[in-house]
Order: C-alpha cells, then sequence, then structure tokens
C-alpha cells in the first residue's frame, strides 16, 4: 500500500509543478522508516564539515555525468507514471518497476555511454507524454541539437483469445527509430483498456 502512495506523490508534485520540482529520494526514507536513513544523516554530517573546505572544479565535473544520469533516469520513471495516468498506474505499477523499468534502465545507459562526458550534461528528456492512444512515453534529446537520440513507447495490443498487454518498446538514432527494441509486455485484462493520461 505504501508503494501507491509513493507513485501518487511523485504523481500528483509531477502534475502541479508541470515536472520543474522532483521529490527527493530521501522522503521515502523518512515514509518507510519514520527516520532519515544513514546515508541521509552521514551525508547531512559530511556537508556540514565540508562547507569550510575548497571544493576543486576538476572533481565537480567528474560528479555531473552522474548526477545527470540519475536525475534522467528518476524524470523517465516519472514520465511513465504520467502516461500511466490514475487508472493505469495502480495496475500495472508493480510489474513495470519489476520488469520494464530495469531494461528501460539498461537502455538509457547504453545509449549515454556512447556519449562523451560533456554531450551528457545537456541531454534532456520531452515531458509530455502522448494521451489517448498514442504510443509515445518519452524521447531522450541531445539538448543542443535538440535531435531525438532515443524514444520510448508502449503499445496496446489486442491478442485473440487473450485480451489485451502493453508492450513497452524503443527506437534508437542509430537505425533512423526503425527497429522496434522490445523491453517486455504487461496483460491488461479482456476488457478494453482506458485511454493513457486518463
Amino acid at each position: 500500500m505504501k508503494k501507491w502512495w509513493q507513485k501518487t506523490l511523485v504523481i500528483a508534485v509531477a502534475l502541479l509543478t508541470l515536472g520543474l520540482i522532483t521529490p527527493n529520494h530521501e522522503i521515502w526514507d523518512v515514509l518507510d522508516n519514520g527516520q532519515p536513513s544513514n546515508n541521509t544523516q552521514d551525508r547531512i554530517t559530511t556537508d556540514s564539515s565540508e562547507q569550510l573546505t575548497v571544493v576543486e572544479p576538476e572533481s565537480l565535473e567528474e560528479d555531473l555525468p552522474k548526477q545527470s544520469v540519475e536525475s534522467l533516469l528518476f524524470a523517465a520513471k516519472e514520465q511513465s507514471y504520467i502516461k500511466f495516468g490514475s487508472r493505469i498506474a495502480p495496475v500495472i505499477g508493480n510489474e513495470f518497476e519489476e520488469k520494464i523499468f530495469p531494461k528501460l534502465e539498461e537502455a538509457i545507459e547504453m545509449t549515454l555511454t556512447r556519449l562523451d562526458d560533456e554531450s551528457i550534461k545537456y541531454v534532456t528528456i520531452s515531458n509530455q507524454p502522448s494521451g489517448q492512444y498514442g504510443e509515445k512515453i518519452f524521447n531522450i534529446s541531445d539538448g543542443q541539437t535538440g535531435k531525438d537520440l532515443i524514444r520510448f513507447h508502449v503499445r496496446t495490443e489486442k491478442r485473440p483469445l487473450e485480451g489485451y498487454y502493453y508492450n513497452f518498446h524503443y527506437h534508437t538514432v542509430e537505425d533512423q527509430f526503425a527497429t522496434h527494441y522490445t523491453l517486455g509486455d504487461i496483460y491488461w485484462s479482456k476488457n478494453t483498456p482506458p485511454k493513457w493520461l486518463s
């Protein structure tokens, strides 16, 4: 039940702030345990003691790509849940987290490994998933050129005698977005699923 509330909270914050403010991961430690985790405590004490030290610019540059990747992955999950909406997310959310999102992360990381550290700083993620019956979840683009690097989609498929499935897949710029690279399928039911973003 707590995971459902967490997802609802993330979606609510994303919708209310139009994706400009992202919830801090430390919030979940407080909600789950009632107190900050040891890592949070360590970071707080480390940060307060480091206020007197000088941080060299080179060390900041080394951290930027990792921070960019983490924020990109967080935004990817957030855009996925926005796409699902409040009617689909509670039904497929757990299976998405277990089966699809780890593969989605791998695809993003594989795409980003082809870029140099400077280019990773400018990578952007689209913030408007398609509604109705459109497939687009989000695109990851080169922020400098505006060209898409990878596109993530979900297609609703009706299989005879089985029912409806959600097929998660992506397309890459390497083959001009022609090939479907499947991430996995999630079964909905025999009933027609609701529209995206509903």
